[in-house]
Parts: structure tokens; C-alpha cells; sequence
């Protein structure tokens, strides 16, 4: 797909359809570090938009990491009830 010197980009008409987007709709662009997404637009607020993107953005830096000791396997043994 080629943008136009104008930064535009047309999208597929199936995916129109399944964002259920219009003519005239509004759609939101989130960059998550690694791709670009394009969301039919919601009625939040910038602030709720801003606070939003803090949480994800926390939740994306946390990914992976625990202070607990707990290895992968000891968390699904506990949940598997295994742990005791």
C-alpha cells in the first residue's frame, strides 16, 4: 500500500467494514513501540486518551519482570494447584 505525498492512505474496504468506519467516521492511529493500529475513534476524553496510553505504555515496560522469585512454571504450578 502506497501513502500519497500527503501522508493518506486508503484502508481496504473489508477492513472498513469490520471497524464499521464510514465516510466522515473518526479513527484513532496507537503506536506501541513496534506497530501502528488504527482503532475506530471513541468518545474519551484527550486526558482519558493520555492516562490510557501512561497505563499501556507501564503495563508494556513491566512485561516480563517480577520481584518475587517466582520462575514461569512455579506461577502456573500455583494456579494449576500444585503449589502445596
Amino acid at each position: 500500500m502506497r501513502i500519497t505525498q500527503k501522508g493518506q492512505v486508503t484502508i481496504p474496504k473489508p477492513i472498513r467494514d469490520r471497524l464499521g468506519v464510514k465516510p466522515g467516521s473518526e479513527v484513532d492511529f496507537i503506536y506501541d513501540g513496534h506497530e501502528v493500529k488504527v482503532v475506530k475513534a471513541s468518545r474519551k476524553s484527550a486526558a482519558e486518551i493520555a492516562r490510557l496510553k501512561r497505563l499501556h505504555e507501564t503495563i508494556e515496560r513491566m512485561r516480563g519482570t517480577s520481584t518475587t522469585g517466582l520462575t514461569t512454571e512455579d506461577i502456573m504450578r500455583m494456579t494449576r494447584g500444585e503449589w502445596w
